[in-house]
């Protein structure tokens, strides 16, 4: 949705038509995308280099199916 409205946003905020940008959906606007785990979904405890949850990098560590992560142990 904020890819499709995206030209629209833009030519309205440059005229400073306030009013018509505040009837356009409100999921348009890029401030309201979330991170999300790409396996669970899960909004917290995102790792963005992995573009995981820490859930999920966690079990796919311990699976080995991460490169170059092992559970740390001293």
């Amino acid at each position: 949705m904020v890819a499709q409205y995206a030209e629209k946003r833009a030519a309205l905020k440059a005229a400073g038509d306030w009013k018509a940008l505040d009837e356009l959906p409100r999921n348009s606007s890029k401030v309201r995308l979330k991170n999300r785990c790409q396996l669970s979904g899960r909004p917290r405890g995102y790792i963005r280099y992995f573009g995981l949850s820490r859930v999920a990098l966690r079990d796919m560590a311990l699976n080995g199916k991460v490169p170059g992560i092992r559970k740390a142990s001293w």
